[in-house]
């Protein structure tokens, strides 16, 4: 019963303003006065405070003891450098294919050997799956 509930994906026509409708929250204008002349001023979408950047000293959450306090914010030269490296996009294995493997940084062979084994994985456990 629950397979002719269901519809694929793929045949859903989904426009960006629909998923901005499902994923935005938005608030409605206040209402004008009772009586009031004039209303078309009010029904101008306001400006959102929220965007505006927050500057704090402390990470706010970011406590995971019991009795602690939020750990201060520092500058960033006193965090570590590979800090700053893990947000850095990573070559995909289609790309890393088209590299020569000779030539690669160690870290982006280690990748490389790795994605390749997964996917080599993924092919034999569908071939068998087949037969």
């Amino acid at each position: 019963m629950a397979s002719s509930i269901t519809r694929p994906l793929r045949s859903i026509n989904v426009t960006k303003e629909a998923v901005w409708l499902v994923c935005c929250r938005t608030f409605s204008a206040a209402k004008g006065k009772k009586g009031a002349k004039g209303g078309a001023a009010s029904d101008a979408p306001k400006v959102s405070s929220l965007s505006k950047e927050v500057k704090s000293s402390t990470t706010v959450g970011a406590n995971i003891l019991k009795d602690g306090t939020d750990p201060k914010v520092m500058a960033d030269s006193e965090y570590p450098d590979w800090l700053w490296r893990l947000i850095d996009k990573k070559p995909a294995l289609s790309e890393l294919r088209r590299k020569d493997t000779e030539n690669l940084p160690f870290e982006d062979l280690k990748r490389f050997v790795k994605l390749d084994n997964r996917a080599r994985i993924k092919e034999n456990n569908s071939n068998r799956a087949k037969n």
